[in-house]
């Protein structure tokens, strides 16, 4: 099945694939599996459930993560274009329908409920739009005339519209990095970007005026005096009681009253579980995801495969830091998971396509597998020739 010489789309793919990117991204979703024994079964008690019922739904969703995250992988580029263009529409028209018919949560409307099952739309919207955006892009920069670019900034701002009405700042904050990730590697002026930074500032300062949950997170984080700052306080004392090998599973004593240990704070739950050193390992193991897939990204020679793939690595990047900065405490609380590590049926389904995306977007080439395996001067007689 995975001989090199045999040309089924399974031993394509297998030669094909970045082993490495693959390998470590299976060992996050393990990881976050791991973390769920520690973190959750507090949480399930403190509200009357079983404990184990976030650990079981957590496995059930890896489960299901695998099998999304292999199977987009091996689509085409021409396939991850079509299969992100379908998933935009859909997961845009049920964001702006959560406006109407979504469940509210804590004064927000971003779940649709479907089949007794809830979804946030907005998970999806963010791959599928960094690579529709990339495609834009590209086109815009390949053929003169082309106002791809204005069709992707209308589209972002569509998205944008129906985030901050339900509302959802982080989410807002994601797509908007994207777009702008999207603007600097397709070559704009440093002057266009400082004017970009300066309509950001603008943008937060307008959040705190408009949304006053915004503005609460945003008094509570400058003043913890005032209130409002106990879950941060919590994971905080979580850090810092495990030390560097932590207290060991389940003896934690500030997660178990983390209301969010199992989601949100999870990486806060793991450093009072395993210590500081398992976290650092877990941040490394990150760092490593975003490096190899940003360089197998520069390493395409198609244009939209090298945006896509650099704008999807970004994006994953970017999600990352978030959590951990509100874990530190270093950013306001923004409710952004941490990639396949938090809790979140949507969300795990949701980075597993993002990231097959991201592998089937950085495979190699059949020309190029060719080459590798060339000595130095015969690689260098085919490069003319490209």
């Amino acid at each position: 099945m995975f001989a090199r010489e045999r040309k089924t789309p399974i031993a394509e793919w297998w030669w094909s694939i970045d082993k490495a990117l693959l390998g470590a991204l299976i060992l996050l979703l393990l990881a976050g599996v791991l973390l769920s024994f520690a973190a959750s079964p507090p949480v399930a008690e403190r509200i009357g459930l079983n404990p184990w019922y976030f650990i079981v739904r957590q496995a059930f969703f890896a489960s299901l993560a695998v099998p999304v995250m292999l199977a987009t992988s091996l689509v085409t580029h021409r396939q991850a274009r079509f299969i992100a263009l379908a998933v935009l529409i859909v997961s845009v028209v049920l964001l702006w329908m959560t406006l109407k018919f979504g469940v509210e949560v804590k004064g927000a409307k971003r779940w649709m409920s479907i089949v007794g099952n809830t979804i946030q739309p907005s998970e999806f919207v963010k791959p599928a739009y960094a690579v529709i955006g990339a495609w834009l892009f590209s086109e815009a920069m390949q053929q003169k005339g082309v106002h791809a670019r204005t069709i992707a900034t209308a589209v972002m701002v569509t998205i944008v519209a129906g985030l901050l009405l339900q509302p959802d700042i982080g989410q807002t904050a994601l797509v908007l990095a994207t777009w702008g990730a999207l603007l600097f590697l397709s070559g704009i002026s440093w002057f266009v970007i400082g004017g970009l930074g300066i309509g950001g500032v603008g943008l937060l300062f307008g959040a705190y005026e408009v949304f006053p949950h915004f503005a609460k997170r945003i008094d509570s984080f400058l003043n913890p005096q005032e209130g409002g700052s106990y879950q941060v306080e919590k994971a905080l004392n979580s850090l810092m009681e495990g030390g560097w090998f932590g207290r060991g599973p389940g003896e934690s004593l500030a997660k178990k009253v983390i209301p969010d240990a199992h989601a949100d704070y999870v990486f806060s739950a793991a450093a009072g579980e395993f210590g500081i050193l398992f976290c650092i390992l877990l941040v490394a193991l990150i760092a490593f995801i975003v490096v190899r897939a940003l360089i197998g990204a520069q390493q395409q020679q198609n244009l939209f495969a090298r945006l896509a793939a650099s704008v999807l690595a970004i994006q994953f990047g970017l999600q990352s830091a978030i959590n951990l900065s509100v874990n530190l405490n270093l950013i306001p609380p923004k409710g952004m998971t941490l990639p396949f590590v938090s809790y979140g049926g949507t969300s795990m389904l949701a980075i597993a396509f993002q990231v097959g995306l991201m592998l089937a977007l950085t495979r190699k080439k059949p020309e190029e597998r060719l080459r590798t395996g060339l000595p130095a001067y015969r690689r260098a007689m085919l490069s003319p020739a490209e």
